[in-house]
């Protein structure tokens, strides 16, 4: 593999009234974002990651059944299929959220990793889920009205380009999974999100490089941008970035603007941080028993 890796990242606002029937919302935000990922391909991206449930708006600061609509199977289903295609076409990888539904009404917050040449290698299913108000008019993030908790561990999928690890959102404040991911051999994990100015902005730019550092890996977060009505509970503030593993910016994207964010890992900078912090030498699990045992 090559040590030097160009990541794309995706960030948008969403063009489409909530109040709009599911399918317009899911056609409008799969044709830009198909643009915005050939647009990253253009410009020399190797492995590109979108933002959370990329195909419509942040749906989730309601509770309304309505939103079961956009869900589908994965990898079967024709988001992934599409997106599949298009890697192979342009010879990236890609990384997709989306909203999977399994058998008949059972829906999960994932993402799906898709290869250069097409393959589907698997997918992550959000871990802890938010359920949480924003403001005093009922909107929120009401995540377990959605999603129930992901079932299939921590995975690392060996792409063509590296040895990649998908967190999201709401995962990033959680430091465990994070470090399995380190442990189960991420180069780069991803964190598509949306997450709003006003709760947890302050900690947007401090917990993922702080993963970053404690495990030895890149982190790419992921926001998506602007105002969402007709809820308007908060701005989402862009700001994507890639960290290195010393914890430094290699680049941050706009806080409103639609943008692909294009900047360079390299993984010879993993092996000199690892070699200088050996945290995975140094690190105790025998001694961290009591981190897994139910509280009174």
């Amino acid at each position: 593999m090559v040590n030097k890796v160009s990541i794309g990242l995706i960030q948008a606002k969403n063009d489409v009234n909530g109040d709009e029937p599911v399918h317009l919302h899911k056609e409008k935000a799969i044709e830009k974002h198909v643009k915005m990922v050939r647009e990253a391909a253009a410009r020399g991206a190797q492995i590109i990651c979108l933002q959370e449930i990329f195909y419509g708006p942040y749906f989730c600061s309601e509770q309304n059944s309505k939103w079961y609509e956009a869900a589908e199977e994965v990898p079967n289903g024709p988001t992934v299929q599409l997106f599949s295609s298009l890697a192979r076409e342009l010879g990236t990888v890609v990384i997709l959220p989306v909203y999977e539904r399994v058998g008949i009404g059972t829906y999960y917050n994932t993402a799906a990793v898709i290869d250069a040449d097409g393959t589907y290698l698997g997918k992550y299913r959000k871990q802890h889920i938010p359920h949480v108000g924003v403001g005093s008019n009922g909107y929120g993030f009401w995540e377990k009205y959605y999603f129930k908790p992901g079932n299939l561990g921590y995975p690392v999928f060996e792409t063509a380009f590296a040895k990649v690890g998908v967190y999201i959102c709401y995962d990033r404040h959680f430091p465990e999974g994070a470090r399995l991911l380190g442990l189960n051999g991420a180069e780069i994990v991803f964190n598509p999100s949306a997450t709003v100015a006003g709760l947890s902005e302050y900690l947007w730019k401090l917990e993922q490089p702080a993963h970053a550092v404690a495990n030895g890996y890149y982190v790419a977060a992921i926001n998506r941008v602007g105002l969402e009505a007709p809820w308007n509970m908060g701005e989402f503030y862009g700001q994507s970035y890639l960290v290195d593993p010393r914890g430094q910016f290699v680049t941050v994207g706009s806080r409103d603007q639609d943008e692909v964010i294009v900047a360079e890992m390299d993984k010879n900078k993993i092996h000199e941080v690892r070699d200088t912090w050996q945290f995975y030498r140094d690190r105790r699990p025998e001694t961290y028993e009591d981190m897994v045992k139910l509280l009174p």
